[in-house]
Formats: C-alpha cells, structure tokens, sequence
C-alpha cells in the first residue's frame, strides 16, 4: 500500500481512562535521522502500522479496590496495547512491557529547504473523566512516565500531566523520528464516588 501523504496534520488517540472505583463495603528510546522525502508526518500512540493509517484506539485503565482507594497511594495503570517494537530503525524492544506501557512515536519529512523546519507534538484532554452518574475525576489526576532503557535520550518526549486542555510535548526537527514509552498513574488523592470513569485524550502531530 502506497505510504499516506498527509497534509501536516495527524491525530492519535488513547482511550485514557476507565477507572473502575469499588464500594466501600465489603526501552530504548529514538532519536532517528530519517530520509527526506515529499513533506509528511506520521503519529503513532500504542499500537501503529508503519507510514499508514491505523484506527486503533488504546485503551488505559486502572481498577481498584475498596483498600486502594482509602490508601490514597498513587495506582499504576495497564494498557491493553501490544505495540513493544519500533515501528522504525532496526525493530528494537523499544515498550518491553506493552501491558503497562504505551509506545508514542512521530515523524515529520521534507524535502525543500523552503517547507516548515519542523513539527509539533501536542495532546489535548478535556477536564474530567465522568461516570454514568455524572460524577467527575479531574483529569489532572492522571499522569505519566517515560521509559527508554539504555537510551542517551529517555525524555525524547518528556513526562507530564495532563491539565484539561491542549499541551505541547515535543518539537519534531525535519527528517526525524522520535519514540520512547509512556506509563500512566491515576494519583488517587482524593476519594471518588464508585463507578466506571472515562475520558479520551488526542494526541496531535502538526506543521504550519
């Protein structure tokens, strides 16, 4: 199949988050010079198909039980991703953990002097994950790590937060690919009303 040209602009989402509240009763990462070629950019977030389109939307999810919530300890969370090689350069285990990490990955080419000198990686999330309730979790309570083992650039995307609006996590130079892995944390600082909470953020790769 023929690689997308796409205008520059690509969108990735991350099903972020289903968080199941009980009762209270009983790698390496990339830093890559890529080829230049007719101006494109490629996103991927968990699982991807090399330069293509891929509708996968992963999924994120803590679910915990009555003790960890009155714990008030921060809760890892699981992915359901599979994505743990790169989609680039020599197929390294770059998510050796795909259950508990999630593979970010972005690319942005050119091939004249004249086009954008690079691109912009950002993810917007809205303010709160909600319930069939309409209760709410901030979606501040949800953070991330990154991992790249034996890497020199671990941080190639850096850790964070997400605050409820759009964030910008990276610059992608022309010609370049950037990876490493993403691990989640609900912080559990507050005690929330039992119930299944979800919420979806959209990670975005774009060039003027």
């Amino acid at each position: 199949m023929k690689p997308p040209i796409l205008s520059p602009r690509r969108l990735a989402a991350l099903g972020l988050v289903v968080l199941s509240l009980g009762q209270f009763a009983a790698a390496h990462a990339w830093s890559l010079t890529i080829a230049a070629a007719s101006r494109r950019v490629f996103l991927h977030v968990g699982n991807g198909t090399f330069d293509g389109n891929n509708g996968t939307v992963n999924l994120v999810s803590a679910n915990l039980s009555a003790a960890q919530l009155l714990s008030g300890t921060a809760q890892p969370m699981t992915s359901n991703s599979t994505q743990s090689r790169s989609l680039y350069g020599d197929n390294y285990t770059t998510c050796p953990n795909p259950s508990t990490q999630v593979m970010v990955g972005a690319s942005y080419r050119r091939n004249q002097n004249n086009q954008p000198a690079s691109a912009t990686l950002r993810v917007t999330s809205p303010a709160n994950l909600t319930n069939a309730a309409g209760d709410t979790i901030p979606f501040s309570q949800i953070s991330w790590t990154v991992s790249a083992p034996g890497s020199s650039v671990p941080n190639v995307i850096p850790a964070g937060t997400f605050n409820g609006g759009t964030q910008t996590l990276a610059t992608v130079p022309a010609n370049r690919y950037i990876e490493n892995c993403h691990s989640f944390i609900y912080a559990n600082s507050a005690l929330r009303a039992a119930g299944t909470y979800n919420g979806q953020v959209t990670y975005t790769l774009s060039s003027p």
